[in-house]
């Protein structure tokens, strides 16, 4: 099997991952105490092997398109921001979800959302680019913004020594570690087929982890059904508003239709996994708000499946000599 198949059907195999989590979960409760200790070293390999795909070593090549990357940051870090402002008000008035919800939404994709570019035929090399850019944006102002949208209350949970410790050993310490293997890869070429094989594990690693959380926290899930369906409704309005958003913003910079679906996905993508250690470090009251982060997941997963169809075809549609390098 490709790495690329299983790329392109990682969607169903979250969804299994989660529905096994959940029946095993209830059947197993003993699980309930045991998975939350293999959570971490999980969480930590995979944001290694995710930040290892980013081009970190590379950043000075994401600035060769001003125009481009211009319009992907203000897309991503202050259109996206004030329209998650704006959904905040429709959000259930609880502050774990609240904080889920804008922990999750804040923070643009930086693994599936190159893959997503491909598979709908957007400009993968201007993908590619964006991604270290984006990470290192979205790790300098979430902090920001969290203290802009939410309660001072909320706001201060994010700031607590447990997400701070969390921050530092399962993001800026993976974060560092890929930077030296792409350097100590970049000196000789014999040396890059490790990161091949690093790219394989991403995938099936983020479903051991959804696996555990759901597994671990079936009760919490159940707790929280009937909110479900409000939230589903945020999370499909702001796939809808990053797709509007990417349209408008392309009109605006006259940016290529190959550029334009690259667009597309950066908005309607986010890094959950990123921002998942900081959901689980939370205290107890705060258990819902992992559970908003992976839920958000699995619906941004199912609406980046139609976009693969849509974006290409009716939101981004090749025109002559607006198309970009893939359209052919």
């Amino acid at each position: 099997m490709k790495r690329e198949t299983l790329e392109q059907y990682q969607v169903y195999l979250y969804l299994s991952a989660i529905s096994f989590g959940l029946l095993a979960g209830l059947n197993f409760p003993v699980l309930e105490s045991m998975l939350p200790a293999m959570l971490w070293p999980l969480l930590a390999v995979l944001i290694y092997t995710t930040f290892t795909q980013v081009p970190l070593t590379t950043l000075h090549q994401a600035f060769s398109d001003r125009r481009f990357l211009t319009a992907a940051v203000i897309g991503n870090f202050i259109l996206l921001p004030m329209v998650v402002w704006l959904l905040l008000w429709l959000a259930p008035e609880q502050p774990a979800v609240q904080l889920g919800i804008a922990l999750v939404l804040l923070v643009p994709c930086t693994d599936w959302f190159v893959t997503f570019t491909h598979l709908g035929r957007g400009d993968t090399r201007h993908a590619i680019a964006f991604t270290p850019v984006s990470l290192l944006l979205q790790l300098l102002l979430l902090p920001v913004y969290l203290w802009l949208f939410l309660d001072d209350d909320i706001a201060g949970h994010v700031l607590r020594q447990e997400l701070v410790t969390a921050f530092l050993g399962l993001i800026v310490l993976p974060l560092v570690l890929a930077m030296l293997t792409e350097h100590w890869c970049s000196r000789r070429d014999d040396r890059a087929v490790l990161l091949s094989h690093l790219a394989w594990l991403p995938v099936p690693l983020l479903a051991l982890v959804v696996f555990c959380i759901a597994a671990a926290q079936v009760r919490t899930v159940i707790a929280a059904w009937p909110i479900l369906a409000q939230l589903a409704l945020v999370f499909v309005l702001f796939l809808l508003a990053a797709a509007l958003l990417s349209r408008l913003i392309s009109h605006w910079f006259r940016l290529p239709s190959g550029q334009g679906r690259v667009l597309a996905f950066s908005l309607g993508s986010r890094n959950s996994f990123v921002v998942l250690p900081l959901a689980l470090a939370l205290p107890a009251s705060y258990e819902l708000t992992a559970v908003v982060v992976v839920f958000q997941s699995l619906i941004e997963l199912v609406g980046l499946a139609f976009f693969v169809w849509w974006v290409p075809h009716k939101l981004h549609p090749a025109t002559g000599s607006s198309a970009g390098p893939l359209d052919s």
